[in-house]
């Protein structure tokens, strides 16, 4: 695995080497700045003009050795309109910077950040350091040879320009929210023959170092729950399942948990209804809705939040055994429901309907949210931008959209109504795994909706967002980690005490 920026927040210091300072659209800069740019040789106005650099948001202009400055290298970042900059705005500024110096391949820089208008606040301060961290990572571990002329595989970015003992105790809260993100973009990325779903289970294992309390149930402990939805999922598979439980006890002792459950197929053949060949190997990443819960529950805990949180997440693979169910079997779910079996590709609502039933039985939570990438239908429909969102609950599904455009992990809503059931109503049984081709990613919901009671519930279908997503700013890879940082703010913004 690749080493992540370190970020170290300290007293602007004279040094050689390389120089990060920000300009916005009128080429203007804060104090520290502007004294690096006094010594420049034509100063800043002729560099730029050189560069058709305008200061625009996101922009660069990239000094080597420049005249009369003791450095290796000046950079200079656009800032466009500072009065618009808000806090993704940061974050993104700090991906922004280490990209450029990563290009540059830096292994130290002095960062500046700072603004004509003045100091940058410590919030500001952590996302844009949670933005070089996040921007840095690259999951390489199986590359046995390393490019040689790959940047450094470890940056140090010193932050200078704003309060040192405030950024600090604001990073420390961001950094744990980090850690979650890219432990969810690793478990999406590992490869199915190395993450099942019993290591799936020991990773998630892994937070009782935080605090986390963790349980794990066992095929033999879901028979006798009757959990015949997910476990037909998995009786196709010589890998057994595990249903994964863990606890944040942050909040007061008896205060009802939220909860947050996650679809963790850790591959999808698509069973007996296989998949096209094509493609195929992107169902590595079916468990992006579990490795997002498990990412959010590390954040929770590695930030010491002030609510009482439950993660559950269903583990299990869909393999087209001769012990694989078949498109015509009837299953009876733990809530007693009996399900007909029309598509085994369409398996995850199959698992997250234990786990939801079994999570609102057993927990009584304030709200469940679940995470899955469960249809192909919501990509035709919101493409990789945003995922979508269902609920029963007007309150909840507002509050989701807010904290998606706080974070910038955006949710759109989509309806749910009584009028959709028609579409998985079936005369063999209670319900049919799927409605066909017209509206997939809303009888999916449909049919999740019957599992959760009257707990106020979303669900959130990141098949678009989890895996394979727009590159950006903050993200590079494969897998991105989305609903970390959503879901996070959520808890801090509504349900911390």
């Amino acid at each position: 695995m690749s080493k992540l920026t370190k970020i170290q927040f300290g007293k602007a210091v004279s040094q050689p080497g390389i120089v990060v300072i920000l300009a916005d659209d009128a080429l203007a800069s804060g104090a520290l700045g502007t004294s690096v740019i006094e010594g420049l040789s034509g100063g800043l106005a002729r560099a730029a003009k050189a560069g058709a650099f305008t200061g625009k948001r996101g922009s660069k202009l990239d000094l080597i050795a420049p005249g009369g400055l003791d450095l290796d290298r000046l950079i200079v970042i656009g800032l466009g309109k500072t009065a618009e900059m808000k806090g993704t705005d940061w974050m993104k500024l700090g991906g922004t910077v280490q990209a450029a110096l990563a290009a540059a391949k830096a292994e130290h820089a002095l960062v500046y950040l700072e603004t004509a208008a003045g100091e940058v606040s410590a919030d500001d301060a952590a996302d844009f350091a949670l933005g070089a961290v996040l921007r840095s990572h690259s999951f390489d571990t199986y590359k046995t040879k390393k490019d040689e002329d790959a940047a450094p595989s470890e940056v140090t970015l010193n932050i200078a320009g704003v309060d040192p003992k405030a950024a600090k105790k604001a990073w420390a809260v961001k950094e744990g929210l980090g850690e979650g993100v890219l432990l969810a973009r690793d478990l999406v990325n590992e490869p199915a023959n190395v993450l099942g779903p019993v290591e799936f289970a020991d990773r998630a294992a892994k937070l009782e170092k935080l605090g986390v309390e963790i349980e794990i149930l066992t095929e033999k402990e879901m028979k006798k729950l009757k959990m015949a939805a997910l476990l037909g999922v998995a009786q196709g598979s010589v890998r057994p399942p595990r249903l994964v439980i863990m606890r944040w006890n942050g909040g007061k002792k008896d205060e009802a948990p939220v909860a947050f459950v996650g679809k963790g197929v850790v591959f999808d053949t698509g069973g007996i209804s296989i998949k096209p060949a094509q493609g195929m190997e992107d169902m590595k990443g079916d468990m992006g809705g579990a490795a997002a819960v498990t990412g959010l529950m590390r954040a929770l805990a590695a930030r010491k939040a002030k609510v009482n949180a439950i993660g559950v997440i269903g583990l299990v693979e869909n393999m087209p055994d001769g012990n694989a169910q078949r498109p015509g079997d009837i299953v009876r779910a733990m809530s007693g429901t009996t399900i007909e079996i029309l598509n085994t590709d369409a398996e995850g609502r199959l698992v997250l309907a234990d786990a939801l039933w079994y999570t609102q039985d057993r927990f009584k939570p304030k709200f469940m949210i679940d995470l899955a990438t469960l249809t192909g239908a919501v990509i035709i429909a919101l493409g990789t931008q945003n995922a979508g969102l269902f609920s029963n609950n007007d309150d909840l599904a507002q509050r989701l959209t807010e904290s998606g455009l706080s974070t910038g992990e955006t949710v759109w809503r989509l309806p749910l109504s009584k009028a959709y059931d028609k579409l998985i109503d079936t005369p063999n049984a209670d319900v049919k795994n799927t409605g066909g081709r017209t509206a997939g990613s809303i009888t999916a919901a449909q049919f999740l909706q019957r599992f959760v009671n009257d707990v106020p519930w979303a669900h959130l279908d990141v098949a678009g967002t989890a895996m394979g997503s727009d590159k950006d700013e903050i993200s590079q890879g494969w897998a991105s980690g989305f609903g970390v940082r959503l879901l996070d703010e959520l808890v801090r913004a509504h349900y911390e005490g």
